[in-house]
C-alpha cells in the first residue's frame, strides 16, 4: 500500500495520512514507530556518513577512516581561510604587546616564572605542590622553538612533504635521525599508531624538550615514540627485526663527517623495507658528490640503494622551500 501524501495540523491530535483509496486516522506516535522501523532497515545518508557507519557494522573500523584522513592542505582550504579573515574584516596589525591580563615577551615570561611561580601557585616545597611532571621554565616559554633559524611551523610542511612523497598509512614506520625538539616528528608521532615514530637524538637538551614539554602538551605520551639518546649513527638500541617505511634526516648529514655518513646508510639498508622503502636527506648530498656521480652511484649500488631524485617543497606559511634528495632500497 503506498502513501501518497503525509499532511500534518498543529490542531490535531494525531496526522492524516491520504490514500487513493483509503484515509487512515494515526496517532502521531504510531507515525513515529512506522518511520523508525523503517530507518533501521535502509539508510538514505549522505554516502559519506553511509561510509561511517559501514565502517563501524562489522566492515572495517575507524582505523580505516582515518587512513583516508588528508595530510596537507588544499586549495580550497586556503581559499576557505581567507574567506574567514575577509569576512571578520581582519587586517594584520603590529606585532605589539597588547593589554591583557599580564602580557609578556618569552624572557618576561621566564623571569615571572623563576620570582613568581604563577599567579595561582601552591606554596612549600616542590613534592608538595600538585605538579605531576614539573617542567623548567625555559621549557614552558617555549624558547626551544627559536632554536631552528626559521619558523617552528615549518616542521609541519616537512611532514606533509615526506608523509605524502612516501605514501604513508598510520601503519607505517617512521625513523628519524635528528629530531631535536620534536619541529617535525611531533606530526609524525600524532599521524602514526603508538609506538611506529622512532628517533635517535644526540643532544640532551633537546630530548629535555622532547620528554618534559612537548610530548606531554601536545597529549602525545600514549604515542609511545620511542627515542633514543645516541650518536656515530648507532641504531643498535631499535632492535634487530624493526623495519622502517621511511627514513629521514633532515639537514643532519651537513654535520658529520662522509665516512660516517656512509658508514650510518650501510647500517640503514638492512632496516628499510624492499624495494618501497625511502630514505630522504636535506639539503644537499655532498657525502656523495664529492665522490663523483659514477662512483657516487657505485657506492650506492654496493649497499643496495638507488638515488631517485632531487624535490623541492614550498612552505604553507612562509617564502620558504626546501631540497631534498631521495634513495630508495634496491635489493631484498
Amino acid at each position: 500500500m503506498a502513501l501518497s501524501t503525509v499532511t500534518y495540523s498543529p490542531t490535531q491530535k494525531g496526522i492524516v495520512i491520504s490514500i487513493p483509496t483509503l484515509v487512515l486516522s494515526v496517532s502521531v506516535g504510531a507515525i513515529m514507530l512506522f518511520f523508525l522501523l523503517s530507518s533501521l532497515s535502509t539508510c538514505s545518508c549522505p554516502s559519506s556518513l553511509q561510509s561511517f557507519n559501514d565502517n563501524n557494522n562489522g566492515r572495517g573500523g575507524l582505523g580505516e577512516v582515518d587512513k583516508k584522513e588528508r595530510i596537507s592542505a588544499t586549495q580550497e582550504d586556503i581559499e576557505w581561510i581567507m574567506d574567514q579573515i575577509q569576512a571578520n574584516g581582519l587586517h594584520m596589525q603590529d606585532n605589539v604587546l597588547r593589554k591583557g591580563i599580564n602580557p609578556r615577551t618569552r624572557a618576561q615570561q621566564l623571569q615571572d616564572l623563576i620570582q613568581f611561580k604563577g599567579i595561582s601557585h601552591y606554596e612549600g616545597l616542590v613534592s608538595d605542590n600538585h605538579t605531576a611532571l614539573p617542567c623548567p621554565g625555559e621549557l614552558l616559554v617555549e624558547e626551544h622553538h627559536s632554536n631552528y633559524g626559521e619558523p617552528w611551523a615549518g616542521g609541519r610542511d616537512v611532514f606533509e612533504f615526506l608523509a605524502e612523497s612516501s605514501h604513508l598509512s598510520p601503519n607505517s614506520r617512521v625513523l628519524e635521525i635528528g629530531c631535536g625538539t620534536l619541529r617535525v616528528g611531533l606530526h609524525f608521532i600524532r599521524y602514526l599508531v603508538p609506538e611506529h615514530f622512532h628517533c635517535l637524538e644526540r643532544d640532551e637538551l633537546s630530548l629535555m624538550a622532547a620528554f618534559r614539554y612537548e610530548l606531554p602538551s601536545q597529549g602525545l605520551l600514549h604515542k609511545r615514540p620511542l627515542i633514543v639518546k645516541g650518536e656515530d649513527m648507532d641504531f643498535s638500541k631499535f632492535g634487530s627485526g624493526v623495519v622502517y617505511d621511511l627514513i629521514y634526516a633532515s639537514a643532519v648529514f651537513l654535520h658529520m663527517p662522509d665516512k660516517l655518513v656512509w658508514a650510518g646508510l650501510e647500517r640503514l639498508v638492512g632496516m628499510l623495507k624492499p624495494y618501497d622503502g625511502l630514505i630522504f636527506v636535506s639539503h644537499n648530498i655532498k657525502f656523495c658528490s664529492r665522490l663523483g656521480g659514477e662512483e657516487c652511484t657505485k657506492r650506492l649500488t654496493s649497499l643496495g640503494l638507488e638515488y631517485s631524485g632531487k624535490h623541492t617543497h614550498d612552505s604553507l606559511l612562509f617564502n620558504h622551500y626546501e631540497i631534498w634528495f631521495e634513495f630508495r632500497r634496491s635489493k631484498a
